[in-house]
């Protein structure tokens, strides 16, 4: 049975060894159960960005990607854990080039490969990854995402669609209007 409360305190857990793999095995264990998860965290019928919990330490979000939704390139600049429970995710990562790529001198980054993540898969994410989201199905996919620091105050960056030029994240143009809510404090 899924215990969100449980679920956040073993992540902490983790966070004094810095272990990514540790946090790979707690988002696995959670997500092994997808009943429960729904029961904890809502039926995934929304587009929309839930954070389940916040600190400077540890953001744990869950994640509600809208039909053929497409993301821009952007970063964490923490690691991440991806444990999908309903859909699918592809994810396109990219890397930095420091010349001109195929005779243009405006992209800053580069395709150089991808993963596709499925109900019940777990990904790692190390802090210099840049990637791009894509939900492929005609369908809502849901995925728990857990950041090792707090993840809506970081600075970080997106880069522009066209020119593929790196610039200050503005969130909105990365989540295409989804909406965020926060999980109320227990009291």
């Amino acid at each position: 049975m899924f215990d969100l409360d449980r679920f956040i305190a073993d992540l902490r857990a983790t966070l004094p060894e810095r272990s990514r793999q540790l946090m790979k095995e707690v988002v696995a264990r959670a997500i092994s159960d997808r009943a429960a998860l729904i029961r904890a965290v809502g039926e995934p019928d929304k587009a929309g960005v839930q954070v389940l919990y916040k600190s400077p330490e540890l953001t744990v979000l869950n994640l509600l990607w809208a039909p053929r939704q497409i993301t821009l390139p952007h970063n964490h600049r923490m690691s991440a854990a991806i444990g999908m429970y309903a859909g699918r995710e592809d994810n396109m990562f990219w890397r930095r080039v420091s010349g001109p790529v195929l005779g243009s001198t405006k992209f800053q980054i580069e395709a150089a490969g991808g993963e596709a993540l499925g109900a019940g898969d777990v990904a790692l994410l190390g802090p210099d990854i840049v990637h791009s989201v894509v939900n492929p199905l005609s369908k809502i996919s849901a995925a728990i995402h857990v950041y090792d620091g707090n993840f809506m105050e970081i600075e970080r960056s997106m880069w522009n669609a066209e020119t593929l030029v790196e610039e200050p994240l503005d969130i909105s143009a990365v989540v295409q209007g989804m909406s965020v809510q926060e999980r109320p404090r227990a009291s």
